[in-house]
């Protein structure tokens, strides 16, 4: 009986292949499979699984855990790099999702339904606007009925020495990247609680907030995403009591429209980070996808960082 539930347990643990954003699939190792098969396959009882029903059921269980379809996601800032790389990792787990944004979203709504079989809406939103944000969410809940998953995406960067950053533009970006944040989850929790279902945010921080990047002088956007980091944990306490959960991502260097402006440190975004390449969108899919989904329902308060390592340091010179 021991070794028939190890079997299970282990094959329960092996992940289908996932359909990415951008098409592509990932799927256990097939070393995996082979090594622990035989285990799998014994014959315990003339009621034992065989081994194509049990990954089956793993899989099944797996597809539970994974599955956002039912859900209604808002992504803001969704219109464009990271934001809607992760509105499109919402729709192919099946969610429904709204897009707010300042700017029209590079792929048309109906485009974006085509390829994902979900429902898409717009609805132009500045997150440096406290009316404008209230009319989007109840938008999004006239249109859609409800909200399960939020994630704020919105921001902006600035490149600059710290002793030429000015009173206006520096209070810019925390309005944008603090507060917009701050308002837009606080927005996404009110009627979560009021649904009485729970749910959960992701807020977008930045390897900013863990370090001083290479070659950049980021210092009020470092500030702005060490906020978002702590917001998500002091967050994460006080929404537990209403089945919410909060948690954060931070990105490296990720290869965007955004990042593509910073011409002069293209080698730089390339070569710092230890695994020795730039990071794409789809790297912060499976991420997200996870802290979306059932599967991390006991997680909550906690920061993934998908920087290639940099977050950790470096070992050349």
């Amino acid at each position: 009986m021991i070794r028939r539930h190890l079997a299970l347990r282990v094959v329960e643990a092996l992940p289908r292949q996932v359909l990415l954003p951008t098409g592509g699939k990932f799927s256990a190792p097939g070393y995996i499979l082979s090594k622990y098969a035989p285990l799998a396959r014994h014959a315990f009882s003339t009621s034992s699984y065989r081994l194509s029903n049990v990954l089956k059921t793993a899989r099944e269980l797996i597809d539970s855990k994974l599955s956002l379809g039912g859900k209604v996601t808002v992504v803001t800032g969704g219109s464009r790099g990271i934001g809607l790389a992760l509105a499109k990792t919402a729709a192919a787990l099946g969610s429904d999702v709204a897009i707010l944004d300042v700017h029209e979203p590079e792929t048309s709504v109906s485009q974006l339904e085509t390829d994902y079989g979900s429902r898409f809406i717009f609805q132009r939103m500045d997150v440096t606007s406290k009316i404008a944000m209230e009319l989007a969410f109840d938008k999004v809940v006239e249109d859609l009925g409800k909200v399960d998953n939020c994630i704020t995406c919105a921001g902006i960067a600035l490149d600059k020495p710290f002793l030429e950053h000015s009173w206006e533009e520096s209070r810019r970006v925390l309005d944008i990247n603090v507060l917009g944040s701050f308002f837009s989850a606080q927005l996404a929790a009110k009627q979560m609680v009021k649904q009485g279902n729970g749910g959960s945010i992701v807020m977008v921080a930045s390897i900013a907030a863990h370090c001083a990047i290479p070659a950049q002088r980021v210092s009020i956007y470092g500030a702005s995403k060490g906020a978002i980091k702590v917001l998500g944990k002091t967050l994460a306490v006080e929404m537990a009591p209403f089945n919410i959960r909060v948690n954060t991502i931070s990105p490296g260097f990720i290869e965007t429209k955004m990042s593509a402006q910073f011409a002069d440190i293209q080698d730089v975004f390339r070569t710092t980070p230890p695994m020795g390449r730039i990071g794409q969108p789809e790297d912060l899919a499976l991420a997200v996808a996870y802290l979306l989904g059932e599967g991390a329902s006991y997680t909550t308060g906690t920061d993934i960082a998908v920087t290639g390592g940099l977050h950790n340091g470096r070992i050349e010179v």
